[in-house]
């Protein structure tokens, strides 16, 4: 069939046409297939290029020759889905972004999509600045320790102490710890203990000169003895005054200065009931904040034969010849802790202010070691330091022979007595 319109108008020449009965089943039939080909052109052409698009389109006949149709055709429901018909504004297709080939020996550089985030430049950052304040909360603490030279202590009480290396090494490591910071919860109480004549009231007189050296004021360094300031006939209830007294003074004069105070107390075996209580109560957390930066020092011959008994039991340990060193030199260590762990228990027994002090025990000395202290209190009396003469002088002392080596029984006690013979 085809769309083209019929031309109605009669033949110029020809034979004449048929009556009216067979010209309108004719226009009828026209008319039909002028709406079924709008109809068709409708269904293929997309929305919005139809006759309703715009006044200069043109309109769409089923033929060159057919006649426009009207704007206001009837619309007609159809079952085509929407996926059928297109899209009035057609979708920007999305650019693929290109993969990027690295060659195998070039260096391989990230894009800028895939680099960190400014959340993992700022978590950077601030791990940074903790870091930083971190050492320099360390370099505080380091710097507060210098005013104090512990290293410049530690040289002075290695050298002017013989045999006891241990004893120096824990004395300083206690002093690190606490001398670290100003502001302390409790005070440091040092409790030296052994037999006579093994360096203990020596090393309170070498930590009162140094620390009124690093100080610079004498008046923060008190050292108290118990038979000169305390004696025998005089009542304990004045002694006890006067050492709150003495105490009390120091440490507010130090806690002005923002310094942290020195208190040796000799002789502590022979202190009454009543000054060890007044000792204990600077301990006490009710007591004022400026009692608790303070250091105390205990100089006591009490648990002397216990050192005694250790040393000799465990003489054979400290021996050049062992088979194995290491193993030897843990169970020493071993050994130590519990000699310290003894004195507190015996100790306590007698009052509970050792319960809470630092135990250092002093060891019995060795013959070399009275023979350095000869030698030494000769050089300081003007005398040579002979070898010789100095192991002569520390032949008429008496010793404990135990498993090959000698421990002197006084220690460097009458050493100054002899040397003054010379």
């Amino acid at each position: 069939m085809d769309c083209s319109q019929p031309s109605l108008e009669p033949a110029a020449a020809g034979p004449s046409l048929p009556g009216p009965s067979v010209i309108a089943p004719l226009r009828a039939v026209v008319r039909l297939r002028r709406r079924v080909c709008l109809l068709r052109k409708r269904r293929l052409l997309p929305p919005g290029t139809g006759p309703a698009s715009g006044a200069g389109a043109p309109r769409p006949g089923c033929g060159s020759g057919a006649p426009h149709a009207h704007l206001d055709q009837p619309q007609f429901f159809t079952f085509d889905g929407p996926a059928e018909q297109p899209s009035r504004t057609p979708r920007k297709r999305r650019r693929r972004s290109r993969v990027v080939l690295y060659p195998e020996t070039s260096r391989k550089c990230r894009p800028h999509a895939e680099r960190r985030s400014r959340a993992q430049r700022c978590l950077l950052l601030l791990v940074a600045i903790v870091g930083f304040q971190v050492l320099n909360a360390i370099e505080n603490l380091d710097d507060n320790a210098q005013r104090y030279d512990l290293d410049g202590l530690e040289k002075a009480l290695q050298r002017a102490v013989f045999g006891q290396p241990g004893a120096v090494g824990r004395i300083v490591a206690l002093l690190r710890d606490y001398l670290a910071t100003h502001v302390h919860s409790r005070p440091l109480l040092l409790a030296l203990h052994g037999p006579s004549g093994v360096g203990k009231s020596h090393v309170g007189r070498l930590l009162a000169r140094h620390f009124r050296a690093v100080l610079e004021d004498g008046a923060l360094v008190l050292q108290y003895h118990a038979r000169h300031h305390c004696p025998e006939p005089r009542a304990a209830q004045d002694c006890r005054e006067e050492l709150a007294g003495l105490v009390a003074d120091v440490v507010a004069r130090a806690e002005v200065e923002e310094k942290t105070p020195l208190v040796v107390l000799d002789e502590a075996e022979l202190m009454p009931a009543a000054l060890l209580d007044e000792l204990h109560s600077f301990l006490q957390p009710q007591r004022a904040h400026h009692f608790h930066n303070a250091i105390y020092v205990l100089l006591s011959s009490a648990g002397g034969s216990e050192i005694t008994r250790f040393v000799l039991q465990n003489a054979s340990r400290a021996l050049p010849a062992s088979s194995d060193g290491d193993r030897d030199g843990v169970a020493a260590v071993q050994a130590e802790e519990d000699l310290r762990a003894g004195l507190r228990s015996l100790l306590v027994q007698e009052h509970p202010l050792w319960q809470a002090a630092a135990i250092v025990p002093f060891l019995l000395l060795d013959k070399r070691d009275v023979v350095n202290c000869f030698r030494d209190e000769m050089a300081g009396e003007g005398f040579f330091p002979e070898q010789a003469r100095a192991e002569l002088l520390a032949a008429q002392l008496s010793y404990y022979r135990v498993a090959g080596r000698e421990f002197a029984v006084t220690g460097c006690k009458q050493v100054v007595a002899r040397v003054n013979l010379l």
